[in-house]
């Protein structure tokens, strides 16, 4: 699932392209939303909120969708080749010069803009709102502290703690701080540096399609750990290990070094089916 800095991304580029424009195109090929024709609407700003993106209209309305697992908008410039196939487009927004197709968007809904809060006022702190501040900060550290009998890897992932955090990030910030995914909330002995890390490293990625967490823009050196299993840990050469953390639909692959995140861990993975990250 896409991490908050590149639904961030996305919307960024999104808004850049589509807002102060007439829809010349507003085909939504969606089920629940069909024969809705957007056509004519203005875009008035397309804003991301943790991993929800919301495109807003003149007439007060906004378009939400959600990249689940394999969603995405691209940009193209008209009669330009889309890079996936056509019967994945979800979402099609036509201006003057440029082209939004929102690909594989199984979470596609039609509301008042005024009614966003319906979809995401569940989230904990978006990490990459431009208005953070001491507020969703101590908001943030308040609900991870609230999940203490809770795994600190699946309480990263939680939305309802802090909006933002995928499995890249969970993996990475786990790392850093020397700590095994299976810790406890109640045992993870800085709190709010787990909340100060968590924005920094999306904040840092925020505005470009690469994520890293090493310093490094190179694919073969972005990450610590992460997609990294069998591997040698970059700190001290120890064989990164993988396996699965969480329940059914719920289940994410870890990864972590023994010997630089000391602390609980179940065995090994011995099945060679993929894992979903």
């Amino acid at each position: 699932m896409p991490e908050g800095d590149t639904v961030h991304l996305a919307g960024k580029r999104l808004n850049g392209a589509l807002t102060g424009h007439v829809l010349l195109r507003g085909e939504i090929r969606h089920p629940r939303l069909a024969g809705v024709d957007l056509v004519g609407l203005g875009v008035v700003g397309v804003a991301s909120v943790g991993k929800h993106l919301f495109t807003r209209f003149d007439d007060g309305r906004s378009l939400h969708s959600h990249f689940r697992m394999d969603g995405a908008w691209h940009l193209y410039r008209p009669g330009m080749r889309w890079r996936r196939p056509g019967y994945e487009a979800r979402a099609v927004l036509e201006v003057p010069e440029r082209v939004a197709v929102g690909f594989a968007l199984h979470d596609l809904e039609l509301l008042p803009t005024a009614e966003e809060s319906r979809l995401v006022g569940h989230l904990g702190p978006d990490l990459l709102d431009p208005t953070w501040g001491p507020e969703q900060e101590a908001e943030a550290l308040r609900r991870l502290t609230a999940r203490a009998d809770h795994e600190l890897g699946l309480a990263l992932l939680e939305q309802r703690v802090m909006a933002g955090v995928g499995n890249l990030y969970k993996t990475e910030i786990c790392f850093l701080l020397g700590l095994s995914p299976w810790t406890l909330v109640r045992d993870t002995p800085d709190l709010p540096g787990v909340v100060a890390l968590a924005r920094k490293l999306l904040l840092a990625n925020a505005d470009r399609p690469e994520q890293t967490t090493t310093g490094s823009l190179l694919p073969a050196e972005a990450h610590w750990v992460f997609e990294r299993g069998g591997r040698p840990c970059r700190r001290c050469g120890t064989r990164i290990r993988v396996a699965e953390q969480g329940d059914g639909v719920y289940a994410r692959v870890a990864y972590w070094c023994p010997r630089c995140q000391p602390g609980p861990a179940p065995r090994p993975a011995r099945t060679r089916r993929p894992l979903r990250r």
